[in-house]
């Protein structure tokens, strides 16, 4: 035994991804008294700007904006209970194919090496037990979130100390709820071209593949505060338009896949910490 507390390390893109696809487990277990460290890997920068500005247009400042929304992540982390908040600082990358993703300094543009190694030192000195990201692809494409996965993985294995590995996903049926519920409250979203429509269909895994079901309908109102923190983003956080019950009803699971293991903890289960306490 030790008395290093059980601790988990979400490893995220942006400001804002850490209430999305984990605010919920990092606000359950940072109440239940696990540790929970958060490394967010880029600025921001390329987030909308004051008035909804947008990057590219007139009147943008990427370091306006990543000031901003150093902010607003530390008051989702306050409403998260998060115990210690880490900053690569990155340059933002913006979507897939925009200019800024092969601008100096961009997160997609820093070898993996360097990221990784960066992320590494951290991992020594927290020491985790479970560590989160996303998939191979960040989940929808990102370049920002595959560089996510990309240096979380190279530092998992340089270090060889974390029992349990995760990541984020989302269950194909869920996906369907989220497709109907945002035709609800957008009664006039246009049907999306039959490419796109496939390409959406492809997120996520069915419900049968996700490994890990963790019910954090408990702190659905906390996960709804610190995505409502990024206040500047709000235009593109649609789960904001629903309400908190709407939310914590459409929202009150996370699901991962288990990628890693060393505590033979049996599958399906309903703990990332299921095998370590």
């Amino acid at each position: 035994m030790t008395d290093r507390p059980l601790t988990l390390m979400a490893v995220h893109a942006h400001p804002d991804d850490e209430a999305t696809g984990t605010g919920g487990v990092l606000a359950r277990y940072a109440a239940e008294g696990i540790r929970t460290v958060l490394v967010t890997c880029t600025d921001g920068g390329c987030g909308d700007g004051p008035g909804g500005v947008k990057p590219g247009d007139p009147g943008h400042d990427p370091a306006a904006v990543a000031s901003m929304r150093r902010k607003e992540l530390d008051a989702s982390c306050a409403v998260l209970g998060i115990s210690d908040l880490e900053m690569l600082d990155y340059a933002d990358s913006g979507m897939i194919g925009w200019p800024s993703n092969d601008a100096p300094g961009s997160f997609w543009r820093t070898p993996v090496e360097e990221g990784a190694a960066r992320l590494a030192e951290l991992m020594l000195h927290y020491r985790p037990d479970v560590v989160v990201t996303y998939d191979e692809n960040g989940f929808y494409g990102h370049p920002d979130h595959i560089q996510a996965h990309r240096i979380t993985m190279a530092a998992l294995e340089r270090t060889g100390l974390t029992p349990k590995v995760y990541w984020t996903t989302m269950p194909r049926s869920m996906m369907q709820r989220f497709g109907e519920t945002m035709r609800e409250f957008q009664e006039d979203m246009p049907e999306p071209d039959p490419a796109e429509a496939a390409a959406m269909a492809e997120i996520g895994l069915p419900d049968d593949e996700i490994t890990t079901w963790v019910d954090t309908v408990a702190f659905s109102g906390q996960k709804f505060d610190a995505l409502a923190a990024h206040a500047s983003q709000g235009e593109n956080i649609f789960f904001l338009k629903m309400g908190k019950e709407r939310f914590g009803e459409l929202m009150g699971t996370e699901t991962f896949v288990r990628v890693k293991d060393a505590t033979d903890a049996p599958l399906p289960e309903d703990d990332l910490f299921a095998g370590l306490r």
